[in-house]
């Protein structure tokens, strides 16, 4: 498995035998999707080996099943401490030689000491242009803020909320008397477009990490 990155440092050669990846998702899964679609179009050459999912019925997991990736459902609930219910979603990725973790839709806050074990190598989504309108609901507070342009992110996670160096971003205009349920699809298909793009910079070990900046 690949070592964690340090400031200065890119994100590596492309692995020789290919980059294994983990999603975490709790949801819907529409990120997992589109992540699973440019996997088996090519436009990402890595294997999508593992869904790790803390909520039984999430329709992420049906989305896993039929293309064929191996499914751990580790449920928070079924743990005392975080630190028991992290120490075997670690267990599975060590398993999978898992070389990327992707968030998508994961609702836990994954703790510090995780994040410093596979750090450079966790990536988020965020429907807001980062540093604005950070948290769990990123459009409805641009919608209500009355912004002109929102957008997404694509970062690198690190121990803050919404925090890490960002990798890609793209704008999406916010229209005269549109609701809020048109500017919500419109991020989404954004975001399907943007996360396979950022994945596919790492796979083909194109980031570079100096400070708070990635360079492409």
């Amino acid at each position: 498995m690949r070592q964690g990155l340090s400031d200065e440092n890119d994100t590596g050669k492309e692995r020789k035998g290919g980059v294994n990846i983990a999603v975490f998702a709790s949801g819907r899964g529409t990120n997992f999707a589109a992540i699973i679609r440019a996997v088996k179009s090519g436009k990402i050459k890595a294997g999508l080996a593992l869904l790790v999912c803390d909520n039984p019925r999430a329709r992420a997991i049906a989305r896993a099943k039929k293309a064929g990736i191996k499914v751990a459902l580790v449920k928070r609930e079924d743990f005392t401490a975080k630190k028991e219910f992290e120490a075997v979603i670690i267990r599975e990725l060590k398993q999978n030689k898992i070389d990327l973790i992707v968030l998508a839709g994961f609702m836990r806050l994954l703790s510090g000491e995780f994040v410093r074990r596979y750090k450079g190598r966790i990536m988020n989504i965020h429907p807001s242009l980062l540093p604005a309108f950070k948290g769990t609901e990123g459009i409805k507070d641009a919608f209500d803020y009355g912004v002109k342009v929102t957008g997404v992110t694509v970062h690198f996670v690190d121990e803050k909320l919404d925090h890490g160096p960002i990798i890609l971003q793209a704008a999406v205009a916010v229209n005269r008397n549109e609701a809020l349920a048109c500017l919500e699809e419109k991020i989404h298909r954004i975001e399907h477009k943007l996360y396979p793009q950022a994945i596919k910079l790492f796979v083909t070990g194109k980031l570079k990490i100096k400070g708070r900046k990635v360079v492409a």
